[in-house]
């Protein structure tokens, strides 16, 4: 099944007309994206969009031999000419199937927002699932059919869409995310390819001609990740985007809770606000008996923090028992956390902080703090596929 993008950004197209913000002004060129569009094998077209014929030539196709057009959106959109010959856009009933003259079958899948998601089945048994944006499939059939071919949709707008597909096996280990829809909430280029690597997704530019089942390299989606980072860097929300697309996320929480301090209490508040609902929390120091069982992905946050708890159970915080004896023991507990992180088999995500940039401290105690900080980084760094550092909200990939 041949698979044209007629066009893969935002129903408004990406620049927006009029808009200001970096990365419309950015989005010039080859970065440029008209609304979505799909062409299927020359006869199917998914969402009629002004240009659709001028963007069909330039891929070196043409919209004559379409003989259905197929809307997505939940409006009609604004109006748009149709090309001569073109037959009338349309919509499919939810959970009902479409035969066509050239033999692929659709089907439209119950979306959980307005809009129309449609399966495509070619004739050789090859599968498509194309979802509207800012939609994910509300119900797909329980007769557990092999995993999509070709996924198309909108993976930054709706990550959570992705992590269901995966939940019920609609979308598998070789299935090809396609992301569309893709407006100016994320940076076009380097930085979006590295997003949606991480959710094991892929954009392509607009023209471009796919084809469905045929083998693509998934990318490899780290499975350990190391997230660093000053103060307010953003560095948790970079680790939380990295497992928006998860079936299922522990989210273990170092910080605990603190009677009497508000502030600390909304702080917490925040970081659960931001997580999706489908997540799981556990708030605990003790590390090492998840990263020794199975089970869903691991969010850590933060390391600073165990370090802190380890410290105190360590008694680091006096000259003299470290020196008789904390030191030795704050060593052991991070070797056995380091060797639980070397063997474990789930997928983690960590964050830590950056310390030691510049002021030293004052103190004998802070100095320590600060110098041991910096050795689990390094070490715990050295257990990760992937490294990041988060810098004033952008992330800097270090390995």
């Amino acid at each position: 099944m041949e698979l044209t993008l007629l066009g893969t950004g935002a129903p408004l197209g990406l620049p927006r007309p009029e808009c200001p913000c970096a990365v419309c002004a950015t989005s010039r060129g080859p970065r440029a994206r008209a609304a979505t569009a799909l062409l299927v094998d020359g006869a199917l077209l998914l969402d009629l969009t002004p240009g659709a014929a001028l963007a069909a030539a330039r891929s070196g196709h043409s919209l004559v031999g379409v003989r259905q057009v197929l809307l997505t959106h939940p409006h009609d959109g604004p109006a748009v000419e149709v090309p001569a010959g073109l037959p009338a856009a349309g919509r499919v009933p939810d959970g009902r199937e479409l035969t066509l003259i050239s033999g692929h079958r659709v089907r439209a899948v119950p979306m959980d927002s307005p809009g129309t998601g449609y399966e495509v089945t070619s004739l050789d048994g090859e599968r498509l699932l194309y979802l509207p944006p800012g939609g994910a499939a509300a119900g797909l059939p329980d007769d557990h059919r092999p995993p999509y071919d070709m996924v198309v949709g909108d993976v930054t707008g709706r990550p959570d869409a992705l992590a269901r597909l995966r939940a019920t096996g609609a979308v598998g280990p070789s299935t090809d995310v396609i992301a569309v829809h893709l407006d100016h909430d994320v940076p076009n280029g380097p930085e979006l390819d590295r997003r949606l690597a991480a959710a094991g997704a892929r954009a392509v530019p607009d023209g471009t001609t796919l084809y469905v089942g045929e083998y693509h390299a998934v990318p490899d989606v780290p499975r350990r990740t190391l997230v660093t980072g000053g103060a307010r860097s953003g560095k948790s929300v970079e680790a939380e985007r990295r497992l928006e697309s998860f079936p299922e996320v522990l989210y273990v929480a170092t910080g605990g809770t603190r009677e009497g301090d508000p502030e600390w209490a909304q702080r917490v508040s925040l970081h659960r606000d931001r997580r999706p609902g489908s997540w799981r929390t556990a708030e605990t120091c003790d590390l090492v008996p998840f990263l020794e069982t199975e089970g869903p992905a691991l969010l850590i946050d933060c390391l600073s923090l165990w370090l802190t708890d380890a410290m105190d159970r360590a008694g680091a915080w006096d000259d003299e028992r470290w020196a008789h004896g904390g030191q030795e023991e704050l060593r052991g507990r991070t070797a056995e956390l380091l060797a639980a992180v070397r063997a474990t088999s789930r997928t983690v995500v960590a964050v830590t902080n950056e310390a030691g940039s510049g002021v030293v401290p004052a103190t004998a105690s802070g100095r320590r703090f600060r110098d041991e900080l910096g050795r689990l980084n390094a070490a715990f760094g050295d257990e990760c596929e992937q490294v990041v550092l988060v810098v004033a909200g952008q992330a800097l990939v270090l390995r």
